[in-house]
């Protein structure tokens, strides 16, 4: 992975270690929504910055998605991507940091987030690393060939 794109999943991977600090506290479920939104965009934000598909000042989950399923495929419940959405545009008045259009997340909602900020983190982390160390292994068979 480029140095950018490590950047960016290094951040998302801190949003990820504070919600998982935070989510068993009920009156902090907002926060773990928050976080794992959070996560997710930077993810996405990091897959955008390795494949170079350009810059992108936006915190769109439905758009930063679509740009990046043209370069790479992810299977994405795009009810839980319109939730955490729902969860960033709340943020904008302090009193809503963090609410869904129903209110506060239960630790259960909060919780569902968090799992799927962390799978798509991992499973895209994943990836990116074996398709670095496949693209590290076929220039050096070329090296050899040469």
């Amino acid at each position: 992975m480029n140095p950018i794109t490590e950047e960016w999943f290094d951040r998302a991977k801190e949003d990820l270690d504070v919600a998982l600090e935070i989510i068993s506290k009920e009156h902090l479920t907002n926060m773990v929504a928050f976080h794992s939104q959070q996560a997710v965009e930077k993810t996405l934000k990091g897959i955008i910055e390795e494949f170079e598909i350009g810059f992108v000042k936006t915190h769109n989950l439905e758009r930063l998605l679509g740009m990046v399923l043209k370069q790479m495929s992810l299977d994405l419940d795009l009810n839980i991507i319109k939730r955490l959405d729902e969860v960033y545009i709340s943020t904008r008045y302090p009193g809503d940091l963090g609410l869904l259009p129903s209110g506060k997340p239960t630790i259960q909602d909060a919780k569902e987030l968090f799992d799927f900020a962390d799978a798509l983190y991992h499973d895209v982390k994943n990836l990116l690393e074996q398709s670095t160390e496949k693209g590290l292994e076929d220039n050096k068979s070329n090296d050899v060939k040469d």
